[in-house]
């Protein structure tokens, strides 16, 4: 099954790159053209941490993982954190005493908990407006209830047990209760942390990958015990490659399925952006957040909440998992989508129509801006 994955990816390089050639005819060497220029930003978010892997392990196996032991659970499931493609999956790696715990935390949990608390809230509620903010952390409560069962789905197709992961995933389901409870309870002030810990995260990431840059160019260590720069950087072409593919795919997928999708909004309630933005996130968050001003009330809610578990499984995310663990491209992407349609699903079964009737807010609830402030799901 990874093999046929990777010959279609192959197949969307090849449209792409041939279409290139064309003169961008049919819009596939466009596409072909972003998997490529995304290597910069991907690269700037991930190998800085990625070299400080080594010393952050070191750290948490001084100061946290024997204290952590006494529980019973494997540390390896702190490294799920973070992002699967900013550091998460090797953290976990170094800290894990089982490995197949270490691939299930980097590679499942990273992307689906790392990836929501590390990427997709600080930089969508820095993208959207503040009148769009409840209605994102909506979304974003209702996908974090269906994330078990992303972990689950996961954690079974890597070979683990439902009581082992049940049990290891015990302090993620315990963060997305406090975080739920947060966005929840505490909105502004839970947005406010998360943009804290994603700004403490980019400056990790800018000191390591600066100490690596020196490091390769010079030979002075800067900081003692970093991972090498190139090895960091080949993660990152890993992803880049893939990604020349995943984008044409992608793109082609969303012609092929424009009709029955559109059907699909009209029987939901949805508008059309509302219901292209499920597949610009499939490909990468970022588009997805940018049309949510162009989506209906219910739609914001439904793509917030698929996003949480359903961002980037077709791009960056199975990329990484190419260059790392291939046999984990299955459990990846079972675990994404099926969580990522969970929590779509959740989030239509609990908001009304397109005109957001069901989408209520208490009286007199408001923020600093008199913008309306969440309720809950």
């Amino acid at each position: 099954m990874n093999t046929t994955i990777m010959w279609i990816m192959a197949a969307g390089a090849a449209a792409g790159g041939l279409d290139r050639i064309c003169g961008n005819r049919l819009g596939l060497g466009k596409r072909f053209e972003e998997g490529f220029m995304l290597l910069g930003a991907t690269a700037l978010s991930m190998a800085g941490i990625i070299c400080l892997t080594p010393l952050l392990s070191g750290l948490l196996k001084q100061f946290l993982v024997p204290l952590w032991n006494l529980s019973g659970l494997d540390p390896g499931i702190l490294g799920g954190i973070l992002a699967i493609d900013m550091g998460g999956y090797q953290l976990s790696m170094e800290l894990a005493n089982a490995p197949s715990v270490g691939r299930y935390a980097g590679i499942v949990a990273g992307a689906t908990f790392g990836c929501t608390v590390t990427f997709t809230i600080p930089v969508g509620m820095g993208m959207i407006s503040r009148q769009e903010r409840p209605l994102f952390a909506r979304g974003i409560l209702i996908g974090l209830g269906m994330m078990p069962v992303s972990l689950v789905m996961g954690g079974l197709f890597c070979g683990l047990g439902i009581v082992e992961i049940l049990l290891q995933s015990l302090p993620v389901f315990l963060l997305s209760l406090m975080f739920m409870s947060g966005i929840r309870f505490f909105p502004d002030q839970t947005i406010k942390g998360f943009g804290y810990f994603a700004a403490g995260i980019g400056f990790l990431t800018t000191v390591g990958l600066t100490a690596g840059a020196v490091e390769y160019m010079t030979g002075f260590r800067l900081l003692k015990g970093l991972a090498p720069i190139e090895e960091a950087m080949a993660v990152v072409s890993s992803i880049g490659v893939v990604m020349l593919g995943s984008l044409p795919v992608a793109e082609i997928l969303r012609r092929l399925l424009e009709k029955p999708l559109n059907w699909a909004g009209q029987k939901t309630g949805m508008n059309g952006n509302s219901v292209a933005g499920l597949l610009m996130g499939i490909v990468s968050p970022v588009p997805a957040i940018a049309m949510m001003k162009e989506m209906d009330a219910r739609g914001k809610v439904v793509n917030a909440a698929f996003l949480v578990c359903g961002a980037s499984a077709l791009a960056a995310h199975m990329g990484f998992t190419f260059g790392t663990e291939p046999d984990l491209i299955l459990p990846l992407l079972l675990s994404k989508l099926t969580g990522g349609l969970c929590g779509a699903a959740a989030a239509l079964l609990l908001t009304g129509q397109a005109d957001g009737s069901n989408i209520s807010f208490q009286k007199g609830e408001c923020d600093n801006d008199n913008h309306p402030k969440i309720t809950g799901a």
